[in-house]
């Protein structure tokens, strides 16, 4: 007995040796596995940096700072798509059993970032590289000016600027002969949206260079520069600008108010291009991280335009208007006691205003909180008429704050009843919250740092206005009449877009059916409108995003019941960073599962 119980323990001995070994093993193969893989991640951070060098301006790494590369080149798309297809089939090689549950997420979304870019190589997209909203020129305009992202505060500073505007100057020169290829192709702007640019155009057009907006960094040369200095930069601007720079934008312009004009479409909807339909089903995807067709998209909108109406009309009853919600809606446009203020400063204190009082509630909904400094600034001039209220989002570093942007054309007819939830969406809880908290994570990869997907982007923004009663904000009806009419804003969306690019609307039936369901200006609706033609698909991605995250909160309040905890809830969502949509539902689903 006493020997077979030996024989028994060395058994033991020997498979347990056995274990460890294999366990050994297994955990070094895992380990390996591990730095080869956040290796490739890192690589395919760095090489898309450098096929991006604006992002990098923009995250705070300065490397790139002298570098624009044409965009609309052969050489560049080429090399876009090696980029791609080169990591698609890295990943291959990695088994998930290896890899822990973060990196098995950045494997899924890389896969999808791949895919998604590489599928896009399908549609000309560079046949019409400008439109009066999302265009570089915008972004480059933003550079300019010295208070965006680009750092003029060394001679080093000012001569990468130099040396970035020839990149952008070939661009320029670039784009005129995609658009006059487009021509050929069928592949054009709408008339009402060519309209829009040229007023931008000319901005960069004018010969006073005190005037240029490029100028502004001569202009406002730090004083410590050398009397040397400040005169050969005065120079190196002046000929930029004056020899190659005001000459590219008046060729730009004079060719977009002319030939281009003449062949600018009278529809509205990108279906009516080329590839149209399977290019907007495309876009739909692409923005919403769904396989939702634009049918059901449309249907959806239809049904939230019909629950959010019935809300507006409690809010209606509530304040004593008596009428009916079309006329309710002119009445909130239009009512003097809603513009109070007379300078761009009364619009701007009032959003610092909002964010004082929603401070103390902010703790009990959110446990993680950015680090990263906030601002509120007018919109730049030359781009007010046409923008949006936006968010540029602070450098990884810490170095420059986030920064919400409203624009201010006139003071006197800013109307405020939509302006808690707007701050909500644009800065805290929403882009700011969510930008910050991502690009200053530990635990993320740094590509997952400055991702961004639409359908969780601005559908968190969204659902970070439906907190508004949670954080003490909304007492007053008109707010809250504010926010389902920003809401209803986003429903809307959903109809119009699919409406414009897939059932043949025109640009005036988008235009009367938001007037007769929203409470937006009509001079905003406009505006609105045009910004759905230029980038279809991308308004859908508010209230699709929006749903779902609100979906999968119900969903956890009711399985979890006492234990759910709101904070918790709000660090599983933010602390992925920016995902497609089925990617969180997974990750919520057994976040779920855990806490039961």
């Amino acid at each position: 007995m006493f020997k077979n119980f030996l024989v028994f323990i060395c058994l033991i001995t020997v498979l347990t040796a056995c274990k460890n070994d294999a366990n050994s093993n297994s955990t070094q193969m895992t380990k390996s596995s591990t730095k080869a893989f956040n290796e490739m991640l890192n690589n395919y951070y760095e090489d898309g940096l450098k096929l991006n060098p604006l992002a990098a301006t923009f995250s705070g790494d300065h490397r790139y700072n002298d570098y624009f590369p044409n965009l609309l080149s052969d050489e560049y798309r080429k090399e876009l798509k090696n980029y791609y297809t080169k990591y698609l089939e890295a990943l291959s090689k990695f088994d998930d059993n290896k890899l822990s549950k973060s990196e098995q997420m950045s494997k899924s979304i890389l896969k999808w970032e791949c895919e998604i870019n590489l599928e896009g190589f399908n549609y000309r997209q560079d046949l019409r590289p400008i439109d009066q909203m999302w265009s570089p020129h915008l972004m480059v305009g933003q550079l300019a000016s010295g208070a965006s992202a680009q750092p003029f505060k060394t001679v080093e500073d000012y001569n990468n600027w130099l040396k970035r505007l020839d990149g952008y100057i070939a661009w320029l020169h670039s784009a005129k002969k995609k658009m006059e290829e487009g021509i050929d192709l069928g592949h054009v702007l709408p008339k009402a949206l060519i309209k829009k640019v040229l007023p931008q155009l000319e901005s960069g057009a004018i010969d006073k260079l005190e005037e240029h907006l490029f100028y502004s960094p001569i202009k406002n040369m730090p004083e410590d520069f050398s009397e040397k200095d400040k005169k050969a930069l005065t120079e190196a601007y002046s000929n930029k600008l004056t020899n190659e720079l005001i000459p590219a934008y008046k060729s730009l312009h004079a060719f977009m108010s002319s030939d281009y004009m003449a062949a600018g479409r009278e529809s509205s909807g990108i279906d009516a291009i080329p590839d149209g339909e399977a290019y907007y089903r495309y876009m739909i995807k692409f923005f919403t991280t769904t396989d939702m067709t634009a049918d059901a998209i449309h249907d959806l909108g239809l049904s939230e335009v019909a629950r959010i109406s019935s809300e507006m009309e409690k809010v209606k009853k509530d304040v004593g208007f008596e009428g009916t919600l079309k006329e309710f809606f002119d009445h909130v446009r239009t009512s003097k006691a809603l513009m109070p203020f007379t300078t761009p400063e009364q619009v701007i204190a009032n959003f610092n205003e909002i964010h004082e009082r929603m401070k103390p509630q902010i703790e009990k909904l959110f446990d993680l909180k950015p680090k990263t400094a906030f601002e509120v600034r007018r919109t730049e001039a030359f781009r007010e008429n046409s923008a949006s209220a936006e968010y540029n989002p602070g450098s990884k570093d810490g170095s420059r704050p986030g920064i919400f942007y409203t624009p201010i054309p006139n003071a006197s007819e800013y109307n405020i009843h939509q302006d808690e939830s707007l701050f909500l969406h644009e800065a805290i809880p929403g882009h700011h919250y969510q930008i910050s908290l991502t690009q200053e994570s530990d635990e993320l990869p740094e590509f997952r740092k400055t991702l961004w997907y639409s359908g969780y982007g601005e559908g968190w923004a969204l659902y970070s206005e439906s907190l508004g009663k949670e954080l003490g904000l909304y007492t007053d009806p008109y707010q809250y009449f504010g926010t389902l009419a920003a809401e209803m804003h986003r429903a809307v969306r959903l109809v119009v877009d699919t409406g414009l690019h897939s059932k043949g609307w025109t640009r005036e039936q988008a235009i009367q059916y938001s007037l007769e369901n929203e409470s937006e200006s009509e001079a905003s609706i406009i505006s609105e409108i045009e910004r759905y033609m230029a980038m279809p698909g991308q308004a859908l991605s508010y209230k699709i995003g929006q749903l779902k995250i609100r979906e999968l909160r119900t969903k956890a309040e009711n399985e979890l019941g006492d234990k759910f905890d709101i904070g918790q809830f709000h660090n599983e969502v933010l602390e992925t960073g920016c995902v497609p949509l089925a990617l969180l539902e997974e990750k919520i689903n057994s976040w779920i599962s855990e806490s039961k």
